[in-house]
């Protein structure tokens, strides 16, 4: 009769019973050796189990020993895609925070996908991670995302899901853009075009929401702006473009305020290759302050979001959450800041 659990030709890990049985020790001793544990063992039989580890090569089980200990093994990442640079800063500043643990990051990329996005919670909820954190693309809840919400171990960073109660780690979207939307009515323009983010994201809605208040507070009426919606990407920016030149010299809007910074550099680059000067011909603002917006000729004026400090945020209230730290006053909201460069010009009602 063969053990069906020890394949043919595949090694067989050694254990920490191995261990204890060369070196004729308990196996509470082999832990107490490989944990530093407070409990004593003499040098010598310190030294013996040490020897007895490298001949058998073998190598704890930090899973098992995270358990054991009540500390985190993994938390999950779920994020639209690293293309992003302001995705990719939270992504940063996570893992700033898991690198002081015993913790594995696990990145799942959905590329804005509602069905990825659902089979990444399955898989995670199934492989019992301690907790995930959920950066959506789509802004629809699914399932078992809302099952491992139910657990207590989501946590929400930059964009929320309605129906699932879940801790949010957010920035003043906004207030950010009735700032931004502030300062280009400021500058004297009048005649105005909105490129949106995706419809149903919640950082689109108050971003947009933001522009309007700013409009109605100058007397013009929010619905009287076009808003053209994209998607977050160049591409979605580049497309707006072509619509946008396309119309007659009376009706071409004077700036666009666009959802975020990939649009906005997308757009320019396209009234580049059409030979539309920014600002001289049309002004253009972003948002999120990514790196590429100070390089883009002319350099962006956007909305700065802190995509670093939102991610330790998200981590820390996350460990906070399945107790792996210690509760502590935690933000959960975050300033945004104007970043005034030079791809907004003077308006003609200036």
């Amino acid at each position: 009769m063969t053990d069906d659990s020890v394949k043919p030709g595949r090694p067989v890990r050694p254990t920490i019973r191995d261990v204890a049985r060369l070196a004729n020790v308990s196996i509470g001793t082999v832990s107490a050796v490989l944990n530093n544990s407070a409990r004593p063992v003499a040098a010598d039989t310190r030294a013996h189990v040490l020897r007895c580890i490298a001949e058998l090569n073998f190598e704890p089980n930090n899973a098992a020993r995270s358990l054991k200990h009540q500390r985190i093994s993994s938390i999950g990442f779920i994020v639209p895609d690293l293309g992003n640079a302001f995705f990719a800063d939270v992504a940063e500043g996570i893992q700033g925070v898991l690198d002081h643990l015993d913790c594995l990051l696990v990145l799942c990329m959905t590329w804005a996908d509602t069905q990825r996005e659902e089979y990444y919670a399955q898989v995670l909820r199934t492989q019992r991670l301690n907790g995930v954190i959920y950066l959506s693309g789509t802004g629809l809840p699914s399932p078992s995302l809302m099952r491992l919400a139910q657990q207590g171990a989501v946590v929400f960073v930059d964009e929320c899901l309605p129906g699932i109660d879940a801790p949010f780690i957010s920035a003043q979207n906004l207030l950010g853009a009735r700032a931004m939307a502030q300062y280009v009515l400021g500058r004297g323009h009048r005649r105005l075009a909105v490129l949106g983010g995706p419809r149903g994201l919640w950082t689109s809605e108050q971003r947009l929401a933001g522009f309007r208040e700013a409009f109605a507070a100058a007397d013009i009426m929010p619905d009287s702006v076009p808003v053209l919606s994209g998607d977050y990407t160049e591409a979605s920016g580049s497309r707006a473009a072509d619509t946008i030149i396309n119309l007659s010299a009376t009706e071409r809007p004077t700036a666009v305020l666009c959802a975020n910074d990939l649009i906005a550099i997308g757009f320019i680059r396209r009234c580049r290759e059409r030979g539309i000067a920014v600002p001289e011909h049309i002004s253009v603002t972003g948002f999120d302050d990514i790196p590429a917006a100070r390089l883009l000729s002319p350099a962006l004026t956007t909305v700065r979001q802190p995509g670093n400090a939102m991610g330790r945020a998200a981590a820390t209230l996350l460990l906070q959450r399945i107790g792996a730290l210690p509760d502590a006053p935690c933000p959960s909201e975050f300033s945004t800041e104007l970043r005034i460069r030079h791809s907004v010009g003077q308006g003609p009602s200036a």
